[in-house]
């Protein structure tokens, strides 16, 4: 193990920073934001709540498209293709109500 993934391993066990998510029905430390979106069509924007989990590689090695994270009491979908950063060591995943 590099002194990065250490690094990582840390934030991901502090509980000011991550929380236990359930995915697929195995819990799992992750990182949550919940930022707010713009989203226009044509002359109208629509202000939109979001969900973004960042999750370790090595707790869930290949997410899909589909697949069910429950956070809080509240059951989100996978959306989209999970995109891996530089080190390829954490997934960010985006996801909308299940």
């Amino acid at each position: 193990m590099t002194a990065f993934e250490a690094a990582l391993d840390d934030l991901f066990v502090d509980p000011n920073l991550a929380t236990t998510v359930t995915y697929q029905g195995r819990s799992i430390r992750a990182l949550v934001g919940r930022p707010d979106r713009d989203l226009e069509f044509a002359d109208i924007t629509v202000h939109t709540a979001t969900a973004v989990f960042e999750i370790r590689r090595k707790e869930v090695v290949s997410p899909a498209a589909g697949d069910i994270i429950v956070h809080d009491g509240d059951s989100f979908v996978v959306q989209g293709e999970p995109r891996l950063d530089a080190e390829r060591l954490i997934w960010t995943i985006t996801v909308r109500p299940a």
